[in-house]
């Protein structure tokens, strides 16, 4: 299953990539214009793009998206986003 969400709020990725450690995501801009996150505690994938754009892919429900989207919105929490 794929969600989407928008979190109407335009995101640093450089600032979110520093701050999640490079343990839990890719962000090579480069080579694809989004910030790749993996939760550790979910079986999901996020898609973060700079213009609050989300998109989670690899879970079986809309239950585990939401965990997922939390997980996001916890970790711009914690860069002040």
């Amino acid at each position: 299953m794929v969600f989407t969400c928008d979190l109407e709020n335009s995101i640093n990725l450089s600032a979110l990539a520093i701050h999640a450690g490079l343990e839990n995501v890719e962000y090579e801009p480069e080579q694809f214009p989004g910030l790749i996150f993996r939760p550790p505690s979910i079986d999901s994938v996020a898609l973060v793009f700079a213009t609050g754009k989300v998109v989670i892919t690899g879970v079986t429900n809309e239950s585990l998206a939401a965990d997922t989207i939390e997980s996001v919105i916890t970790l711009l929490e914690g860069v002040g986003m």
